[in-house]
């Protein structure tokens, strides 16, 4: 049973982690509050999906937008030029679920497909 306190912990616990990795990676310029702040809505929201038991596939879709959206806001707190590989670091997770749903969708095709009739209309 998912209590709501374990939530709380354990979201606040990621969203301090990755403020201060995400400060190690970016210009000294950003700072790990700074960070932390263009991050916190995604993480809440992420949190309260995950309370309400979002199914797993949705959620999944859901992150990866949230975590686009958080490093376009780090993008704009930032003074500094990004380093290149934190923008793709954006697209990995929406890329790694496109490729997820367009392999389930290749994978349950023939399931989905007619079987072709010998008889001409």
């Amino acid at each position: 049973m998912r209590h709501p306190l374990d939530i709380v912990a354990m979201f606040a616990a990621l969203w301090l982690l990755a403020s201060m990795v995400l400060d190690a990676l970016t210009p000294t310029e950003l700072t790990a509050v700074m960070i932390g702040i263009a991050i916190g809505p995604a993480v809440i929201i992420t949190a309260v999906f995950y309370y309400l038991r979002c199914p797993r596939l949705d959620f999944a879709v859901m992150f990866a937008a949230l975590w686009l959206i958080s490093d376009i806001a780090i993008a704009f707190v930032s003074s500094a030029k990004l380093p290149h590989f934190l923008i793709v670091l954006g697209f990995v997770p929406a890329l790694l679920i496109g490729i997820l749903l367009h392999w389930q969708r290749f994978q349950n095709r023939p399931e989905r497909l007619p079987a072709p009739s010998a008889k001409r209309g």
